[in-house]
């Protein structure tokens, strides 16, 4: 080995090894990891910053921004309380999650099934109670695995197709990949649907500081229109609209104020008191098509545009104090309506126009930021933490589903790459209001795509040093006294091995012609080899950086670098134990 190439080897395995010993943060570690390549000479000075720029940092960046823009319209809210409202058992969602997913994949672009499919899983945990870790990384690896069905499923199936075609003139068809990629996708949602234990529960690593002022008892009510999906249906189906975190304190119907018990039937008319999170009765609201408290909010006869909400909290200073919401008027002097109360300490049974204020209730006020910043400074109302809720905001339902079928359509058709059609999606969600610019930052999560910026130029030292050269000969040596099993298991072990580090289409590149010539030496036809490569690049279990779908869960899941070896290297083991013996029977080398 040149020096060069054992400075590239230790610096990768350092780098492992911090990552597994999980005592500093991921993004810290990789940009570590940079520097000292760069001081080493393994990575050029005019390379250090190349992965900022590479494809994979764009994709994953944008799918986050489409992901979260496809959870803010609500859609997945009604589609769930639609056509699973009694999917409660943990085992049943996770297995409905897993097979969409891998079945979606095999049709399109894995990461874009992944994307549309993560705001379910949130919805499933939410309802369930449980950390959405419990889904997300085998979602993905069912990801990885569904794209192995078919030609198009994955970027590692089209390089080998392509490989096959200059070696014997004969490509490989959309669907000779389906037999292997199907029994294969049944073994591994089996193995992850009986041993997702294997990761234990996480909470996001990059909790914010909006995130832990959530407040939990909000006081709101909401009116029973014609247009209501609850409209002569009791208030318990009202109440399942909020998952559970919403509870009703009181109904108004007319002059009579009743106890909402759950059998009570709701009328045209009636206002309903709840109580919740701001999240929750979002979800109610939205779900239940029901109308908030306040007028519309319109400016020459138009609604008017850039509707937010915010969360406030009335100061010492404050000239709220001892008035009430209907001495205010605020909606009739400033264009701003009060949705929501919280107090401290006190469960507040009061029409929100009724209640008097106090020095630090927290109000959910909804307007233009024009009139709501106004209003900010002259009443001396502090903003919780900066940040907007959603209750009371409009949501363009559709138009993100619209947005990311467009997306995966063009890249399907091959009218642009992955990472230019995601962008444009993500720029899409902006463009037309489908999420607030402020979220879109809050989307990207940050440490994310500085750690893969930082890995890209590292991992690749392999490859501009002459390893993965030098790791071939090595190979090529050991399987020159072995059985046709023996080389076969041989090139998808060390393909599997070599993925995570190199990108996945890369890793064929580099592996695909090494395969071939196994089998040209040792006198087999070459089609089990290349599929063999092709699996292995494919099942990228191993790391969160391997692959963009791994990547795109590691953040909302709040995995650890080695929890993907938890859960990963077992079903890698499967994955090697079933597809040799399988290729060999599908693809005979004789």
């Amino acid at each position: 080995m040149t020096t060069d190439q054992i400075f590239a080897f230790t610096v990768i395995a350092a780098m492992m090894a911090v990552f597994i010993w999980d005592r500093f943060r991921y993004d810290v570690v990789a940009c570590c990891a940079l520097v000292l390549a760069v001081v080493l000479g393994v990575v050029p000075f005019d390379k250090a910053f190349s992965g900022f720029s590479d494809d994979i940092v764009i994709i994953v960046g944008s799918a986050l921004i489409v992901s979260a823009g496809v959870a803010r319209s609500g859609v997945v809210d009604t589609a769930i309380k639609k056509f699973f409202p009694n999917l409660n058992s943990v085992r049943t969602q996770l297995a409905l999650l897993m097979i969409v997913v891998a079945v979606l994949s095999a049709f399109i672009k894995n990461i874009g099934a992944l994307a549309i499919m993560m705001p379910v899983a949130f919805q499933f945990s939410r309802r369930s109670g449980v950390s959405p870790s419990l889904y997300l990384m085998p979602m993905a690896f069912s990801a990885l695995l569904g794209g192995l069905m078919t030609q198009i499923g994955t970027s590692p199936n089209i390089v080998v197709s392509r490989l096959r075609e200059e070696m014997t003139g004969t490509s490989f068809t959309m669907f000779d990949f389906t037999p292997m990629g199907a029994l294969l996708t049944v073994v591994g949602v089996t193995f992850l649907l009986f041993f997702h234990w294997l990761v234990p529960s996480r909470t996001k690593q990059n909790t914010s500081i909006e995130d832990a002022m959530e407040i939990a008892n909000y006081t709101s009510e909401v009116t029973i229109t014609a247009q209501s999906s609850v409209l002569e249906k009791p208030v318990s189906t009202l109440l399942k609209l909020g998952d559970g975190e919403v509870i009703a304190t009181a109904v108004l119907r007319g002059t009579t104020r009743m106890s909402p018990f759950p059998d009570l039937r709701l009328k045209e008319g009636d206002v309903v008191l709840l109580e919740g999170s701001s999240a929750a009765l979002d979800r109610t609201v939205s779900s239940g098509r029901l109308k908030l408290s306040g007028k519309p909010l319109t400016e020459r006869g138009q609604v008017q545009a850039d509707i937010i909400s915010v969360e406030t909290i009335i100061s010492q200073e404050s000239s709220l104090k001892g008035l009430s919401a209907r001495e205010l008027a605020l909606s009739y002097t400033r264009g701003v309506n009060l949705l929501a109360i919280s107090r401290r300490g006190e469960r507040l049974t009061e029409r929100l126009g009724s209640i008097t204020l106090m020095a630090g209730d927290i109000l959910v006020l909804q307007g233009n930021r024009r009139n709501l910043t106004a209003v900010l400074q002259d009443f001396s109302l502090l903003p919780l933490a900066q940040r907007e809720v959603l209750l009371g905001t409009r949501r363009r339902a559709f138009i993100p589903l619209v947005i990311l079928a467009l997306a995966m359509a063009a890249t399907a058709v091959g009218i642009a790459p992955v990472s230019v059609a995601f962008f444009v999606a993500a720029l899409g969600m902006l463009v037309f209001r489908a999420i607030p610019l402020a979220d879109i930052y809050k989307s990207i999560d940050g440490p994310i795509l500085v750690m893969l910026a930082a890995l890209i130029p590292v991992s690749d030292s392999l490859r501009t040093t002459g390893g993965s050269e030098l790791i071939a000969g090595w190979l090529g040596n050991a399987a020159a006294s072995l059985p046709a099993w023996g080389a076969l298991g041989l090139i998808l072990v060390t393909t599997m091995a070599v993925t995570p580090f190199l990108n996945n289409a890369a890793t064929v590149l580099v592996m695909g012609p090494i395969a071939a010539s196994f089998a040209t030496n040792l006198g087999f036809k070459p089609e089990a080899f290349l599929m063999a490569v092709a699996i292995g690049a494919g099942c990228d279990f191993l790391t969160p950086v391997g692959h963009q779908c791994n990547t795109l869960v590691f953040g909302p899941g709040g995995y650890r670098f080695s929890d993907y070896p938890r859960l990963g290297l077992p079903l890698s083991f499967i994955i090697v134990l079933v597809s040799v013996p399988a290729l060999l029977y599908v693809w005979p080398v004789g």
